[in-house]
């Protein structure tokens, strides 16, 4: 199961891709449909990667390979910097957490959101974070950590500005897009400094 943990990625990233895409003209609330499938889809294979990880496999580097590929970033010398994903203990139970609780709020959110004008928004949104949530906690290097992070940056303030006819969210929105940034820079010079 380790060698399809791609998977669990591709899953909210092709439902941000299909919501996004289609959503307002097409899709409408089958968004949430979509948006649930796919995490829910992501948490399966997860969970069956974190029984293969208690199993015994204690610490593996998977390539992240889209139609057998294998994609390098940085390649000079010796030195080369991949787009892999590193799949131990800790990055297996996050990987379950990251995405049985997602597929619960998407559940729920469901009916919460069911009424709202802008409900296929908010699921292509709630993709884009779930994805980048997978991206943070299943990278191996900082390279990829940083556009995880980054993307995780991005989806807080879209769904914090969700509602953003009303003041109260559309300034909470900012105020979160400027902690993120002040966090960019520790994050940065953490880097740096490794």
């Amino acid at each position: 199961m380790i060698e399809h943990v791609w998977l669990i990625p591709a899953f909210p990233l092709a439902a941000f891709l299909v919501n996004g895409l289609f959503g307002r003209r097409w899709l409408g609330h089958l968004t949430g449909l979509i948006g649930s499938a796919a995490i829910g889809a992501s948490a399966i294979v997860a969970i069956g990667v974190f029984f293969e990880v208690l199993a015994g496999h204690s610490r593996t580097i998977v390539p992240l390979t889209i139609a057998g590929i294998r994609y390098q970033w940085i390649a000079v010398g010796d030195f080369s910097v991949d787009v892999s994903a590193l799949v131990d203990p800790l990055s297996a139970v996050m990987m379950l957490v990251v995405t049985v609780v997602s597929f619960l709020i998407f559940v729920y959110s469901n009916g919460y959101m069911a009424h709202d004008h802008g409900f296929y928004r908010f699921f292509t949104w709630l993709s884009l974070f779930v994805f980048a949530m997978l991206i943070l906690v299943m990278a191996d290097n900082y390279l990829l950590l940083f556009v995880g992070w980054e993307g995780v940056g991005l989806c807080s303030y879209l769904l914090i500005g969700y509602w953003f006819e009303r003041p109260e969210p559309y300034f909470a929105a900012k105020k979160a897009f400027v902690m993120n940034r002040i966090g960019d820079w520790g994050y940065t010079i953490g880097i740096i400094v490794i």
